[in-house]
């Protein structure tokens, strides 16, 4: 940009240069957009992309791109499963199994037919390598082969749900021929013998409409038009995710042209969007939440591990000026653990026996506590964005909340990495977290709440509880599995490991140059493939 034009004839054909200049730059970049979709996010959280592994919020946008599943789920239907790489699926064996028929002509990007020994490979290494995406598969048994083109998936438990865990990313297809050739193992011992997570975290080798080609930690990932999908073909020959973690420079960005679409904006941000011509703002729907987790180890913090006190800081928090200043009102909440729309839950719950703000009865827990004039915490949480806020606002709002009742907290801000090892080590007082579930399926809340992440909090779940996570899980009539989960978070509220603090609804801004961009309540947040040029 020219900051001053003199009054010279030297100074004007210079500016008159540099006006061609950007016009042909213009004219480039307009050209590139054809070929080329850029999008900013904040990407920090990704510890790899591989799908046996995969646990976090932002690779899900790449895996559903780069991957397919046996079924799938529409962008606004999370209940109806839909064919993908099976065209239709049967019971047999008495209700134990469920049989796939395999979609005929479907390669993966090297050209290789895709069978049904891909299928059992990538199924088998879910299982075997025994990561924390092993835990979304709980009731899958053995996969059998019947013949090239057909898979059986026997369950565990055939009472519990098995098909909406088969939409998730983790339960990808690939091909075993790739995979093995880099290192993958399915057999038994996987968790000890696979190696292919480094080579999958720079190339896929799946069915999708786009390949990954590359990944660099907290720079970017670029994925490249698949030439041999079986379905339309990727309209973008590459995508590139760029990492911007600053909500400030993702806006200049796409204001620019140098990125189509920004995921990380602060609703003032988003705000100052309105009435620009060239970027709409898009939003949707989420079955996501962001909860704050208090332990109940008394070796990490003795008075947190008295539930008095633990209720004390729930009790201490302005909910609604954390969704209404934070997210500009984006964003609902849900009583506990459980999002609203999953099986049963309601806002109406949270306003009957959720946590509220009530610094009188907060007062009154800190007492009961023996510390009415309150006590210390440590708060950990990742440096990063959380979509249209950050981690760290939320951690000073809350700071500032519970230091009316006397609760002093420290916060401690560290990068992803070590955030979620202190977090995943049971080594954290107290931390805000997100949750995604791979799936609808409520027993991915629940089971996890009582199991791995009831362990990172020092908490023993009761024989209730635990019952009752089980007894939901197996329940098919729709009001009594309602009544079951309801009581389930009323457990839980009473205990206060988990404070769930809101159930975003995302959104973005998208350049008009590009169409048809579409959030979505899945896990991969928005149809990849779907995004084409305007």
């Amino acid at each position: 940009m020219i900051g001053t034009i003199r009054a010279s004839r030297r100074g004007v054909l210079a500016g008159a240069a540099a006006a061609g200049v950007a016009a042909k730059a213009g004219a480039a970049l307009a050209q590139q957009r054809k070929t080329v979709l850029v999008i900013g996010l904040d990407i920090s959280d990704g510890r790899n992309y591989d799908p046996a592994r995969s646990a976090d919020l932002t690779p899900p946008l790449t895996m559903g791109a780069v991957y397919e599943t046996l079924i799938t789920l529409a962008t606004d239907d999370l209940v109806n499963v839909r064919p993908a790489l099976a065209t239709s699926w049967s019971l047999v064996k008495d209700g134990t199994a469920w049989r796939f028929a395999l979609r005929p002509g479907v390669r993966f990007w090297n050209g290789d037919a895709m069978t049904a020994e891909d299928v059992k490979f990538s199924l088998d290494r879910l299982i075997n390598v025994k990561d924390q995406p092993a835990s979304y598969a709980a009731n899958m048994g053995a996969v059998s082969i019947v013949d090239p083109m057909t898979v059986e998936i026997a369950m565990k438990n055939p009472k519990e749900p098995l098909l909406l865990d088969l939409t998730a990313p983790s339960f990808a297809i690939y091909s075993a021929k790739l995979a093995a050739a880099n290192g993958a193992v399915a057999a038994p011992g996987a968790d000890q013998s696979d190696k292919a997570t480094p080579w999958l975290n720079a190339n896929s080798a799946g069915t999708g409409p786009y390949r990954m080609v590359g990944w660099e930690r907290n720079v970017s990932v670029t994925l490249q038009r698949n030439p041999n999908y079986w379905g339309t073909p990727a309209p973008f020959e590459r995508v590139v995710i760029r990492h911007i973690p600053d909500g400030a420079a993702q806006l200049l960005a796409v204001r620019r042209g140098d990125i189509d679409i920004a995921m990380n904006l602060a609703a003032e941000q988003l705000d100052s969007l309105k009435g620009n011509a060239d970027i709409a703002t898009i939003q949707g729907g989420s079955t996501d939440t962001l909860y704050f987790c208090l332990t109940s180890n008394p070796e990490l913090n003795a008075t947190l591990a008295r539930r008095e006190a633990r209720q004390a800081v729930a009790h201490a928090i302005d909910y609604d000026g954390l969704i209404k200043g934070l997210v500009g009102g984006f964003a609902d909440r849900p009583p506990s653990f459980l999002p609203a729309g999953i099986a049963g839950t309601t806002l109406e719950q949270t306003r009957t026996f959720g946590f509220r703000e009530d610094l009188a009865k907060s007062k009154d827990m800190l007492a009961a506590a023996g510390v009415p004039g309150g006590f210390e915490f440590e708060l950990i949480f990742p440096s990063a964005a959380y979509f249209s806020t950050s981690y760290a606002l939320m951690a000073q709002k809350i700071q500032s909340d519970v230091a009316r009742v006397g609760i002093r907290m420290t916060l401690k801000p560290m990068d992803n990495v070590n955030w979620r090892a202190q977090f995943n080590g049971g080594k954290a007082q107290a931390t805000i977290a997100p949750w995604t579930s791979p799936s609808p399926n409520p027993y991915l809340w629940t089971g996890a709440s009582v199991q791995r992440v009831a362990k990172r909090m020092g908490w023993e779940p009761s024989a209730e509880i635990v019952a009752l996570v089980s007894q939901g899980a197996a329940e098919i009539d729709v009001a009594k599995q309602a009544a079951i989960y309801e009581r389930y978070q009323r457990i839980l509220i009473e205990q206060a490991n988990y404070v769930t603090l809101m159930q975003p609804i995302y959104r973005i801004a998208a350049h008009r140059n590009v169409a048809n961009v579409k959030l979505t309540a899945n896990v991969w947040k928005m149809e990849l493939a779907q995004v084409r040029p305007a």
